[in-house]
């Protein structure tokens, strides 16, 4: 692979260790001038932009291009959290700027996400996408990974402060690889140079309908929205009911998260070093059903160990599944929408999946835990069937060129 791919994946990586290191920090800094709820509260802040402004993030980076975005999101975020620090080492800061930080910072998140995820495509050959989406994945586990401890270490030897001052540091490592990323310019169609630009409005709606009508991304997108509402919550709050009704305490919660992540890094480095699947389409749509299967049969685990054992094989095959629907999409859509689609994609996994949680736990309490995990292996099972019923998606395949 090129040197762009390297440079891009190595400034993704560190900006994810430095989104990991900042919300710890974050949530650390609140609960040293605050009580629980306002804890919540600036926590919960920067999910609110993230939502409202994700697909408006999308457009912006078709508009703008996705390099341009992205540097400019994380020159931002460096100079934001580096202010912070800085108020931290001057004294201690009210709450009033810890959520207007965090009001900023999802901001700012909402056009990074949909840009960065924009980028692929123009650095690297359909062969290669593949092996990109794996190594991608495999940067996400990592990092999600390895932000907390090393929050913890910052924290530790010198605060908050120092924290927000390592995150700076990995947003500005970030920018740097990122200025040093080169892409090429998109093919103008004809008649492009005389036509008049569309405006933000029409283009957001432009690419809302370039997905719907398009019989392969439509359908995969759909697949995922319903795949992301069905096991989102189950592994999050799930897990953690599930744990606390079967008496297997925190260290069952973390034996579960930990084999689900181990398994979707397993099937990312799979999917780095065997590129190659035929009849991606078809895998994808298998890989979803069992997968679904995997996570719904948690709650009927007799044991630990079956379940930790279930969540590994969860991760293994969805990790399989979301890598080839996201090189599968991305391969299928005109440059000049990769923008838009990539923050319907990541809308639905930040936006859209949450607001299953308290659902989740409410249908819990009616109806017990159970149930209400098969339910969600069902609704996640119905997206593979979205993705079944479309010709597109059982026939796709990806090509492959040269590494």
């Amino acid at each position: 692979m090129n040197g762009n791919i390297w440079r891009w994946l190595g400034a993704y990586a560190a900006s994810l260790v430095g989104d990991g290191i900042y919300f710890l920090a974050l949530g650390w800094a609140a609960a040293q001038t605050a009580g629980p709820a306002e804890v919540g509260l600036v926590m919960a802040a920067g999910a609110v932009p993230r939502a409202l402004l994700m697909l408006g993030g999308g457009v912006i980076a078709d508009r703008f291009g996705p390099r341009l975005v992205v540097i400019s999101s994380d020159a931002v975020r460096c100079v934001v959290v580096l202010a912070l620090a800085g108020a931290l080492a001057l004294g201690t800061p009210g709450l009033g700027l810890l959520v207007t930080v965090a009001l900023v910072f999802g901001a700012v998140d909402a056009l990074f996400m949909p840009a960065v995820g924009a980028l692929p495509p123009r650095i690297a050959g359909p062969g290669q996408l593949v092996r990109v989406q794996g190594l991608r994945s495999l940067v996400e586990r990592v990092g999600g990974t390895a932000g907390p401890p090393l929050a913890g270490l910052a924290m530790g030897l010198g605060g908050p402060g120092a924290a927000f001052a390592v995150a700076s540091a990995l947003f500005g490592i970030s920018l740097v690889l990122l200025l040093a990323v080169r892409i090429a310019p998109l093919p103008k169609p004809g008649g492009a140079e005389d036509a008049a630009p569309e405006s933000p409005w029409r283009q957001l709606r432009s690419g809302l309908a370039y997905i719907r009508h398009h019989g392969l991304i439509g359908p995969l997108i759909l697949s995922g929205t319903l795949s992301q509402l069905g096991t989102s919550a189950p592994l999050t709050v799930g897990l953690i009911l599930l744990a606390g009704e079967r008496g297997w305490g925190p260290s069952g919660i973390g034996w579960m998260v930990g084999a689900f992540g181990a398994g979707a890094a397993s099937s990312a480095l799979f999917l780095t070093l065997v590129p190659r699947v035929p009849r991606a389409g078809a895998v994808q749509n298998l890989t979803l059903i069992v997968g679904s299967a995997a996570i719904g049969a948690l709650a009927l685990a007799p044991t630990l160990t079956v379940a930790v054992g279930l969540a590994l094989a969860g991760g293994l095959v969805c990790g399989i599944c979301g890598g080839l629907a996201i090189a599968l999409i991305q391969t299928a859509t005109d440059p000049s929408y990769l923008g838009r689609v990539s923050s319907v994609m990541a809308f639905t996994a930040v936006g859209l999946a949450p607001l299953a949680y308290p659902a989740f736990g409410v249908a819990v309490e009616l109806w017990g835990i159970v149930p209400v995990f098969l339910a969600g292996g069902a609704l996640s099972m119905v997206g593979a069937i979205v993705g079944t019923s479309a010709p597109l998606v059982r026939r796709a395949e990806l090509s492959f060129g040269q590494p």
